[in-house]
C-alpha cells in the first residue's frame, strides 16, 4: 500500500523590502550574490485593462522565481519609458529614457556596493528594453567584474515568445497580455469591455516605429477577445519555469575569461 505523500509547504519568494540589513547581509554571508529587479511601467493598457499590468506581471514572475531560485526580488519598478503611447489616452505615467537609465544605474551601484555581483533584470515592459540595456552598459563600465542580465519576460523562450505574438506583432493589451491578468490579477481587467477591445495590428510592413496614437484606435493591439483563464494560468506557468531556468543557469556562470588589464572604471 503506497503512502499518501505529505504535503510539503511552497516555497517563500526572499523579498528584499520584507528583509532587515542583518538579514540581507546574512545572505551575502551564506554565499548569495545575485538579486532580481523586475521592471514595469505605469500605461495605459486599453479600455478593459489597468495602467499598472506590466508591473503586476514583472512582480508577480520575480516573486515565483525567487521561491524557486531563492535569489531576492527587489521591488518593482512602477515606472519605465512609454513615451510611445502619447498623450492620447490619459493614465500613462512615463519616464524619460535618461532617467530610467539613471535610475537602475544607480539602483545597481547601491546593489555592487552591499556585495551583489549578479543582477538579473526582469523587465516586462517592451520600450524599457533599449533604456535598461544602456543602464547594464554602465554598470558593466563602472563596476568591474559586475555581471548583468537583462530578460525581456515576453521573449524570455521560444514558447512565451510565440504565445506572445500570436495575435498580434506589435501587441499591446492583447491576448496574451489579457489572459496573463485574467489568472494574476482580475481585479485590474473589465471582463465585460474585454470582448469589445480588439484592434488589429497596422505596423505590419511598416519602416518607422509609430507612436500608438497612430496605430490603434483605442489603445490596443491584438485581439484581448481571444483570452482565457486558462491560457493566462499556462503562460505564467511557462514565463516563471523559463525565466526560473535562465537565472540558475546565471548563478552557476563566471567570466569566461580572468581579466588580465586594470578595471575600466573609476569604481571598479
Amino acid at each position: 500500500m503506497k503512502r499518501a505523500k505529505a504535503n510539503r509547504p511552497r516555497p517563500h519568494p526572499v523579498l528584499w523590502s520584507q528583509l532587515t540589513w542583518p538579514e540581507i547581509g546574512r545572505l551575502r554571508a551564506g554565499g548569495m550574490d545575485a538579486v532580481l529587479l523586475p521592471c514595469g511601467a505605469t500605461e495605459q493598457h486599453g479600455p478593459h485593462l489597468g495602467t499598472g499590468m506590466d508591473t503586476v506581471l514583472a512582480a508577480d514572475v520575480c516573486a515565483a522565481v525567487s521561491a524557486a531560485t531563492s535569489v531576492p526580488a527587489l521591488p518593482a519598478l512602477p515606472y519605465g519609458c512609454s513615451l510611445g503611447h502619447s498623450h492620447r489616452w490619459p493614465g500613462t505615467l512615463s519616464l524619460q529614457p535618461q532617467t530610467l537609465i539613471a535610475l537602475v544605474t544607480d539602483i545597481g551601484g547601491w546593489l555592487w556596493r552591499a556585495g551583489f555581483k549578479k543582477l538579473f533584470i526582469i523587465n516586462s515592459h517592451v520600450t524599457n528594453a533599449a533604456p535598461l540595456r544602456c543602464a547594464l552598459e554602465n554598470l558593466r563600465y563602472h563596476h568591474d567584474g559586475f555581471m548583468v542580465a537583462l530578460v525581456n519576460t515576453a521573449t524570455a523562450s521560444p514558447r512565451t515568445q510565440k504565445t506572445f505574438f500570436a495575435d498580434a506583432r506589435d501587441w499591446h493589451a492583447n491576448q496574451a497580455e489579457t489572459a496573463l491578468m485574467l489568472a494574476r490579477a482580475p481585479e485590474i481587467t473589465r471582463p465585460d469591455l474585454i470582448k469589445k477591445s480588439d484592434d488589429p495590428d497596422r505596423t505590419v510592413g511598416a519602416v518607422f516605429a509609430h507612436p500608438v496614437n497612430h496605430t490603434s484606435t483605442n489603445g490596443v493591439t491584438g485581439h484581448p477577445s481571444r483570452a482565457s483563464l486558462a491560457q493566462g494560468e499556462r503562460l505564467f506557468r511557462w514565463l516563471v519555469a523559463d525565466v526560473a531556468g535562465i537565472v540558475r543557469k546565471g548563478l552557476r556562470e563566471k567570466s569566461p575569461l580572468v581579466p588580465t588589464h586594470d578595471a575600466n572604471g573609476p569604481n571598479g
